[in-house]
This record gives C-alpha cells, structure tokens and sequence, in this order.
C-alpha cells in the first residue's frame, strides 16, 4: 500500500478521555504525525469520562510499583496544571479516609504505609480532627490525603482533543476492520465510509475486547460491565469536601463515598451491580447480545462464584434505598432517605479474565500494527496524561518501523 493510500498514519477508536490524550500526546511528541479520532456518540466524553465523580485521584489506594499507582500519582499532579493551564474548572481539596468501625484501623494504617511508598502526603486524625475537617461525619480514625481533587473531565477530554490538532469524527461507529500485519489497517463505519491508517489505537472503552477481536487479536479478557449508581444529597451543607471509607482491598473503588464535585453539588455512591447492557445506565436497558456475551465467557462466571456473597450486599442496596441509607449513615449519621436523590449513574469497564480474575491495573497490549488499551476504569481520568503518552509512545514505535 503506498503512503498516498493511507487516509492519515495512526486511528485512534474511542473518544473518552484517554483516547484523546493519546491523540493529544502524538502531535506533542511526533508534530506532523496525521491522527484521527473516531468516536461513535456525537461527542466526547459520553461514558466512562463523563460518568464519574470527577475525582483527580491521588493513587493512594493502589500497589506501589504498579501502573495505577505510578500513573495515579504522576497524572494527579498533571491534570492540575492541564486544568490551570487551559482554564478548566478544578480544585485541590484533600479527602478524607475514615474508619467507623474497630475491624478497619487495621487496613487504615495499611493505607498510611502504602500512601508513603506511593510518595503520597498523608496525615492520621484522630475523632476531634475529623470533626475539624467534617463536623458531621464520624468515625474513629482517618487520614487526610492532601493531594486529592476534583475538576470537569468533560471540558478536560474536550480540550485534549482540541489541542491535539487530530481529525475527530464524532458519530462514526466502527463496524468492521481488516488489518493486514505488512500494510496496516482498513476500518469501516457505520455509514460505509472507509479509513486507512498505518496503526491502529484500540480506546474503545467499554467495547474494547470487541474491537480487538475485529483486528484478529485476542486479547485474553472481556470487559464485564458494572453499574455504579450514585445519589446527589439534598442537604449538600452536610459535608464540605470529599469523605471516603476505608476500602475493601478487593473492590477499593467502591462504597458509599461523599464527593462535592465542581458542580458543588455532594455526590453519593458507588456501588456496583452487573450491568445488563455494555451501555447499562439502568436495570430496564437490556441488550441481549451484549448480555449474551457476558454470560458466555467463562470468566463471569468463575467471579460469581468467588464474590458473590459482595455482589448481593450491592444488589440489595441498589433496589433498597433504606439499605444505601444505612450504608452511608456509617459516615454520616445525619442524613435520612429523603436526603438522597438518584442522579447520574455510570457504567464501568471491568476486564475479567478466563480464569474469573478482575484485572487489577492498567493493561496495555500490542498486536500487528495495532496497540491496545483493554483496561482503564477509575484512576483511567486522573491518569489520562501519562496513559496517554505511554499509548503514544507505543504507536509512534510501530510507526518507526516501517
């Protein structure tokens, strides 16, 4: 294939906030290089990047040396000075960790030890300092974690992508693709129109596993899709800042967080329940062919089988509001169920493994011209820049190759 046939040298597929910092991190570090975009919604940010609490996470949470970690913290201290920079809305307000329970001190005073190999300031409270912090909330310990905040992804994602000077195609949903590992990649949209590029960028989000088996990849996992449903308190006077509980090593992106986003408003949540639709925001969306692959890869099953008896508590408090309630009057004892009122929900994209594993980090795969991203939920946001030129840096290297 001559270059001439090639429609630009590398497609990034998916528009979410990491796919336009990949976007974004070719032309700073290649100028010149031709990048498109295809995003399959009328615009940016409609998913995962702009379902979340808009936390700029600190990476406390994660295993010293991993990508999440590294990534977490490195990009927590980059999104601050991107939102500065380009005048994006954000603040740095710190949060809370806060055990209520004896059981808890244990896996606090892990979270100490881990946030100071993870390079994380961290401070330990007694009872009176937390009320200092959050005079509604109790608890028996915390830590303050200085480097936590809050911004718009949205206005982030968009910005990246205009700064990144790529070709962005919104409503263009990839239906096929025809990689050819000496020539590059042929992909087909939704209304017939065919691109061809030297590399392909898989970002695809909650549909990644699904675009890498159209390149002829395998890629050894499938996105699982959990719900995270939140409610907004009506009393938002209640909490200042961001109050988190000591989480479960197992799923540290869940319970009954209290976030006051940049909106001001006080958000509440997650928990998680299986989604019934890649695309799930609630329980009457039903798409049976998603669902069908979900319950056809073996790997869904196997994690069943090992968290289930954590599954049903999230079940229960996503159909019972009385039973969210007393999960968050753990933290704050004040609130009713008349303070919580649904709001926006999220869908998260988990990757499983066959043997029923939750994929834990970032994974990042390469097949023949083609570079993967087959996991990135929550810090996948705060950690968009440096996913981003790791992404990059992988593409811009098959480039170099020919």
């Amino acid at each position: 294939m001559r270059e001439s046939a090639y429609d630009c040298d590398v497609l990034v597929i998916g528009g979410g906030i990491v796919g336009l910092s990949t976007a974004y991190a070719i032309s700073r570090a290649s100028p010149g290089t031709r990048v498109t975009v295809l995003e399959k919604e009328p615009g940016p940010a409609r998913h995962q990047t702009g379902r979340n609490s808009g936390v700029i996470h600190s990476g406390i949470y994660y295993r010293p040396g991993s990508l999440k970690a590294r990534y977490a913290v490195r990009g927590a201290a980059e999104m601050v000075e991107f939102c500065s920079e380009y005048g994006i809305a954000h603040a740095v307000t710190g949060k809370l960790i806060v055990a209520t329970e004896r059981d808890e001190l244990p896996r606090l005073h892990a979270l100490v030890q881990r946030g100071r190999e993870n390079g994380i300031p961290v401070r330990e409270l007694g009872p009176a300092q937390i009320a200092e912090y959050e005079p509604q909330v109790r608890g028996l310990a915390a830590i303050h974690v200085g480097t936590t905040g809050i911004c718009d992804f949205v206005s982030v994602a968009r910005r990246l992508g205009e700064a990144s000077g790529a070709q962005i195609r919104y409503g263009a949903e990839v239906v096929r693709i025809d990689r050819r590992p000496s020539l590059g990649a042929a992909v087909r949209t939704d209304d017939g129109t065919i691109l061809r590029a030297r590399v392909l960028v898989n970002c695809a989000g909650l549909h990644c596993d699904e675009v890498a088996l159209m390149t002829g990849d395998d890629p050894g996992m499938r996105i699982v899709p959990f719900r995270g449903e939140y409610y907004a308190l009506a009393r938002p006077e209640l909490v200042r800042g961001l109050v988190y509980p000591v989480p479960d090593p197992a799923f540290p992106f869940l319970g009954a967080h209290l976030t006051r986003g940049i909106d001001a408003e006080v958000h509440v949540g997650p928990n998680a329940v299986p989604a019934l639709a890649r695309e799930g925001y609630g329980w009457g969306i039903v798409r049976p062919r998603e669902l069908g692959g979900t319950v056809a890869w073996p790997g869904a099953w196997r994690m069943a089988r090992q968290h289930w008896r954590y599954g049903t508590g999230e079940l229960l408090r996503s159909v019972s509001k009385r039973a969210f309630t007393r999960a968050v009057r753990r933290l704050l004892p004040e609130i009713d169920e008349d303070d919580l009122v649904r709001t926006l929900p999220g869908v998260r994209a988990q990757a499983v493994l066959r043997d029923g594993t939750l994929v834990d980090d970032f994974l990042i795969h390469e097949g023949a011209r083609a570079v993967h991203v087959l996991n990135a939920p929550s810090p996948a946001a705060t950690a968009s820049l440096p996913i981003g030129r790791e992404v990059a840096r992988r593409a811009l290297a098959v480039l170099a190759r020919d």
